[in-house]
């Protein structure tokens, strides 16, 4: 009858204590957070294997995609207008011995720009004194071809920066430029 006893005993209490857990919220919420977790716990074991394999099939090696840089990949260069009505500019170097020079310059601006255009045209004087100036204040040495590209870019500068103020000009070049040293 002990045994009987203390069957009875563990049934009661199962019994007993699952009516108490039932009742209410207060069970709904410890089953909440344990899924919960379990759900969190899942996530986190999931992205860890991800991240763990594609780190072996990468061979770790960077995701980072190079781009090879050649002549085929360059942007093409914009098409400009030519501004050439300046004409010729005649003068000497600034040398112990002045050479002579005469330069004839063209200006570019961005294609379909009639108000680079009009600037241009209302201050060609000034744009041709600059010019005389610059080439004067320079000695034959200084206007070498390897020195070209330093010219045209200094050129432009002061034209954008001095000389016009609504419009500037993208590219300057030189149709000719002769140094006749004496």
């Amino acid at each position: 009858m002990a045994n009987d006893d203390l069957g009875n005993d563990f049934e009661t209490e199962e019994a007993g204590g699952s009516e108490k857990k039932s009742k209410g919220i207060g069970g709904l919420l410890p089953t909440l957070l344990k899924w919960v977790a379990i759900v969190l716990g899942a996530i986190i074991l999931i992205v860890t294997v991800v991240v763990i394999t594609m780190k072996f099939v990468g061979g770790n090696t960077s995701q980072q995609a190079v781009i090879p840089v050649s002549q085929e990949y360059v942007g093409k260069r914009e098409v400009l207008d030519w501004y050439t009505s300046l004409g010729q500019v005649s003068t000497k170097t600034s040398d112990e011995l002045p050479a002579s020079v005469i330069v004839e310059v063209v200006l570019g601006y961005k294609q379909a720009d009639k108000a680079a255009s009009t600037e241009i045209t209302q201050r060609q004087i000034e744009i041709k004194d600059y010019l005389r100036r610059y080439f004067t204040e320079r000695s034959v040495e200084e206007l070498r071809p390897r020195n070209e590209e330093k010219r045209r870019i200094e050129i432009r500068n002061a034209i954008n920066d001095d000389i016009l103020s609504s419009s500037k000009i993208r590219d300057v070049r030189f149709l000719s430029l002769q140094i006749i040293e004496q």
